[in-house]
């Protein structure tokens, strides 16, 4: 799901990271009013286990693989605008120092993974939690369902940005994406709902409800 550099068109590419400066400058206003001095070392150990874990491929259909992304686990754990930094911040190191995903292509990265994925994640988990009353089975269900709505809808915008970019055509793009990330998808969630099981397990006090 990273784009590499000539994959989308210069418009597109400004328009992406125009959206992209802005959110992480929304991200940094709001983070900086809600997060707390104990909630900054999680922020850097959240930080560091998803670049880690995306760093780590698994077997799909056809010869291809897919990664964990982690921005429902983000979302879930320290709220939406605090996990757009976290993921812009490991989509930085990936690029600048690792070259997956062109320097360029950034900001369309940044939407994809940083703001579609954190945000539809989160409101999908938050809806299904609070659905079930707040109990256990209604946030590791609305982990793991926020989770692979997470990496379809990522893998859909990557794909929309593809077409309107000229570079492949909405009848391929669309379902070749889609379809591929469905099954990513189950991995996103499996390991999402894993890691928040454990946590709960050892410091439950870490899964409270974020309200923004």
């Amino acid at each position: 799901m990273h784009l590499p550099d000539g994959f989308i068109s210069v418009p597109v590419a400004a328009t992406t990271g125009v959206i992209a400066v802005t959110a992480i400058a929304v991200a940094v206003r709001v983070t900086n009013k809600k997060i707390g001095e104990k909630q900054v070392p999680m922020m850097g150990v959240l930080a560091a286990f998803i670049f880690a874990a995306q760093m780590l491929n698994f077997p799909v259909a056809g010869g291809t693989s897919g990664h964990f992304v982690g921005a429902a686990l983000a979302a879930i754990l320290l709220g939406p605008w605090t996990a757009v930094l976290i993921m812009s911040s490991v989509l930085v190191v990936q690029c600048v120092i690792f070259q997956d995903g062109g320097l360029l292509a950034l900001g369309a990265n940044i939407t994809n993974m940083a703001i579609v994925s954190v945000f539809i994640s989160y409101y999908i988990y938050k809806g299904i939690y609070l659905m079930f009353g707040k109990s256990r089975t209604g946030l590791l269900a609305g982990a793991g369902i926020g989770a692979w709505f997470s990496v379809v809808f990522a893998a859909l915008a990557c794909a929309f940005e593809l077409v309107i970019s000229g570079t492949s055509p909405w009848e391929i793009a669309i379902p070749a994406m889609g379809g591929i990330h469905m099954i990513i998808g189950v991995g996103e969630a499996l390991i999402t709902v894993a890691v928040l099981s454990l946590v709960m397990a050892t410091r439950s006090d870490l899964l409270k409800l974020q309200v923004t």
